[in-house]
């Protein structure tokens, strides 16, 4: 309904598993490798465990994507089965025959022992993984136990993986289930997101979904982390709701009030105002009594039955004044006088939002002037070069070496976005509406909530490729692999996306500290013209 209003090529925050809007946080980053680590020990459980909506189920599915080509999966999505059912659904989904209608657990577990044995004979991995285990009955699980005692004389035959809500730590917890908790190698609880992954988040789903400008003000993304406590299920859940409602109300941005209806919605509370009508009328109904006895009580009827002074309730001995401090009017500078200077320098600059952008392209050698303050990424686009909506720190900034466009937040809420031209050890350059000033880097921190905008100029008109496309793009990421590893280029059609190109895109990603998905998109790409020395440095 709102995708051509808001120039996006499809829903942002659809609550399907995507892989191409998959976002690795710190902790998913931690979380994965926790799981990869676990897979890779002999046997036993890995337990992971995460609040409602928290990207148990995405980080699972990365996992899937992550596991070698000769692993056999078997994935249970709904636990709700006796320990018959349990198995059965084990042997469906490795393929394994057995007696059609059986009911005998010792014919199911023979049938998954056998072909467990064949498979280790091939040299083969068998991962079995369990969602929502939280909802596993306390006989399922110890039958589950019960499998990881299949195993030859040197390692055990089946490596598996609970997934589940906090619940799940509790059950593990229980003495019934002590051996089974003994023999989890590896566990972890993942949080959700940070206030500053949030915002990442959010804007990594817009430009997966085509939109290159920002669409939520900075208020509207506090009011979404808020309210969602960073929850990716609730975010998507809330930001969707307040893409329809923007739209229903014509309006080309979605500020924080749009956020907040949004969540009222979305969790079905009657609106403010609504709730709080019969309170407002009682509340002047006593109003007007307590006027009505004041008057009575100071009323020269009143006065004269108390001799003609006033009710004990207003007759009070005055207490000796306190002045208040000699600086009270006078406000306090938010960090000390240092972070006054940036302040002053922003303020002084007005609007930074088009000079941070026509500085910027200034440093690549493009002469391109940007008039309004949201038009910078379009006017950009139009000589070639495109933009990443990312969120990091000073290493992450570092590693880009590339200037960049940071967003920073006044104490009173107004926000300006300055171009980072140089950085140092411990302060950095900026261009603040046309002038550059060298600030101290724990300066800027009082203002950066790590948010930048890395304008960059890609080989080609930016898409997300993966295995199975074919074209020219395709054939500029495999030379500049073989450029950058120096090795001979590897056989086949040099046009053609496949599995071994996926290969060594996942293997430079896992070095850059990007998400080792396999797919080359836009931060990929830039990542591989960064290695290519293309664009201006951004350390001295």
């Amino acid at each position: 309904m709102y995708l051509k209003y808001f120039d996006l090529e499809e829903p942002p925050f659809s609550l399907t598993p995507d892989p191409q809007y998959l976002f690795m946080s710190g902790r998913h980053r931690e979380g994965l490798a926790h799981l990869l680590y676990g897979v890779q020990q002999p046997g036993g459980f890995v337990q992971l465990t995460g609040e409602i909506g928290s990207g148990k189920t995405t980080l699972c599915r990365c996992l899937i994507r992550q596991l070698p080509p000769d692993t056999d999966i078997a994935l249970i999505l709904n636990p709700r089965l006796t320990v018959t059912e349990l198995l059965a659904a084990v042997c469906d989904e490795l393929r394994i025959p057995y007696p059609e209608k059986t009911a005998s657990v010792k014919v199911l577990v023979d049938a998954l022992n056998g072909r467990l044995l064949e498979s280790h004979a091939l040299r083969r991995r068998t991962v079995l993984i369990i969602d929502e285990a939280q909802n596993l009955d306390g006989d399922v699980l110890e039958q589950v136990r019960l499998l990881t005692n299949l195993e030859t004389a040197r390692e055990k035959l089946l490596q598996i993986i609970l997934i589940g809500q906090p619940e799940l730590l509790r059950i593990l917890g229980s003495r019934r289930l002590r051996q089974l908790s003994q023999r989890i190698t590896a566990r972890y609880h993942l949080e959700p997101l940070s206030r500053r992954e949030t915002y990442a988040y959010v804007r990594h789903r817009l430009l997966v979904a085509g939109r290159r400008e920002p669409l939520f003000t900075r208020w509207a993304l506090r009011s979404v982390y808020a309210r969602s406590r960073g929850v990716p299920r609730v975010i998507n859940i809330i930001c969707d709701r307040a893409l329809l409602g923007a739209y229903a109300q014509d309006r080309k941005k979605i500020g924080a009030g749009i956020v907040r209806r949004a969540s009222r919605e979305t969790r079905g509370q009657v609106p403010l105002r609504a709730r709080f009508r019969p309170a407002l009328a009682a509340g002047i109904v006593l109003a007007l009594l307590l006027v009505a006895a004041g008057a009575w009580l100071f009323s020269p009827a009143a006065r004269s039955r108390n001799g003609g002074q006033a009710p004990a309730a207003a007759r009070r001995t005055p207490g000796p004044t306190v002045p208040p401090p000699a600086d009270a009017s006078s406000p306090v500078p938010a960090g000390g006088g240092t972070a006054m200077s940036l302040e002053a320098a922003l303020a002084g600059a007005g609007n930074t939002d088009a000079a941070s952008f026509t500085a910027l392209y200034r440093l690549w050698g493009a002469e391109i002037p940007v008039a309004s303050p949201d038009s910078g990424c379009r006017e950009g686009g139009r000589e070639g070069f495109a933009c990443l909506f990312l969120n990091g720190n000073w290493s992450k900034l570092r590693r880009y070496n590339l200037p960049v466009i940071l967003e920073l937040v006044m104490p009173g809420g107004g926000r300006h976005r300055v171009t980072l031209v140089e950085l140092a050890e411990g302060s950095a350059l900026l261009d603040i509406g046309g002038r550059r000033r060298e600030v101290p880097l724990d300066e800027i921190d009082r203002l950066w909530d790590g948010a930048f905008i890395l304008p960059w100029k890609p080989p080609f008109p930016v898409r997300i490729l993966s295995a199975g496309m074919r074209g020219e793009d395709v054939g500029w990421i495999r030379n500049t692999l073989d450029r950058l590893e120096g090795g001979t280029p590897s056989p086949g059609d040099p046009l053609l996306f496949d599995g071994d190109l996926e290969q060594r895109i996942m293997a430079f990603q896992k070095r850059k500290g990007l998400i080792p998905d396999g797919m080359a998109g836009s931060e990929t790409l830039a990542r591989l013209l960064l290695d290519l020395d293309r664009g201006p440095a951004l350390r001295r």
